[in-house]
């Protein structure tokens, strides 16, 4: 096949076309500067541009460009950072894919499970709504700007991605150098849970997600038993054999990340009903299988 990422350069977008590659097929990766290789084509979120002659021949396009959630405190400009590099992102490709003469045939779309918010401790699948707070209003948004391209008939998937368990980038990679360290304990009282998936199985359900005729709208890209942050921090010191006697209260987390601080205490226990429904097979489907899979 002929794929069009954006956000290659990320954690898995790197993963993703170096598996896609790995296996014969042809990778176009947008970028947002002047093409340097034969392999990139030209847009700009910003201005709502797309060089879609570029794109001609893609059977799929798969859109995992993003700022990153945690990656600074959230002040109003990043906020609006955060926001506007999806839902613009989204929308300029949605709307250059639905003008296309031979547009390709599904259009896979990056989300989060942040759209539900915090779920407590119930298991939350596809059906549920969306919750209240900025993550979840973004996540409405950047799903809404697809419309062009559902309108046009595009097959499009959310992948609405959990904390992806790698040690090279991402939210978790930043775990790895603490536990390392023997500095890794509980957040808060360690209670709210986790709903996980390792990069290589994040990487093969979005494959599962572009080959899979029947499956549009949203589909949860997390481990099938979400854990508690208590039972990572157990099995991050047992697969590391590193000490964790540390915890960060919460005060402590609301002073260092701001409103950020309220996500990463919250709890999401979100399953991949549609994902298992379809018959995709998890390689890592326990998170002690998934953090020795980051750590080898």
């Amino acid at each position: 096949m002929r794929i069009a990422i954006t956000g290659s350069t990320g954690l898995i977008g790197t993963a993703l076309v170096r598996s896609l590659r790995t296996d014969g097929h042809d990778v176009v990766r947008l970028v947002r500067r002047a093409p340097a290789a034969a392999d990139e084509v030209r847009w700009d979120p910003a201005r709502q541009q797309v060089d879609t002659a570029g794109l001609t021949g893609c059977e799929a396009v798969v859109h995992l460009a993003g700022a990153g959630v945690g990656d600074h405190r959230w002040t109003a400009a990043y906020k609006q950072q955060i926001r506007d590099s999806r839902v613009l992102g989204t929308r300029a490709l949605a709307e250059a894919l639905a003008s296309m003469d031979v547009p390709p045939r599904v259009f896979v779309s990056g989300s989060a499970i942040g759209y539900y918010g915090d779920t407590g401790d119930r298991r939350t699948d596809e059906s549920a709504p969306a919750g209240h707070g900025f993550l979840p209003e973004v996540c409405v948004d950047w799903e809404a700007a697809a419309r062009p391209a559902q309108d046009a008939g595009i097959r499009t998937v959310f992948a609405r991605t959990g904390l992806v368990v790698a040690r090279s980038g991402g939210a978790w990679g930043r775990l790895f150098p603490v536990f390392r360290l023997g500095l890794g304990g509980r957040l808060g009282d360690g209670s709210q849970y986790w709903s996980f998936i390792s990069l290589h199985d994040h990487i093969a359900a979005l494959r599962h997600l572009v080959t899979t005729e029947e499956l549009t709208g949203p589909v949860n890209l997390t481990a099938p038993e979400p854990v508690t942050n208590r039972e990572v921090t157990a099995v991050m010191g047992r697969v590391l054999h590193r000490p964790t006697l540390f915890s960060v209260p919460a005060p402590v987390l609301r002073i260092a990340l701001g409103e950020f601080a309220g996500d990463v205490l919250g709890s999401q226990r979100v399953v991949p009903k549609r994902l298992l429904e379809s018959g995709f097979t998890f390689a890592h489907p326990r998170i002690v299988e998934a953090v020795r899979a980051a750590v080898d």
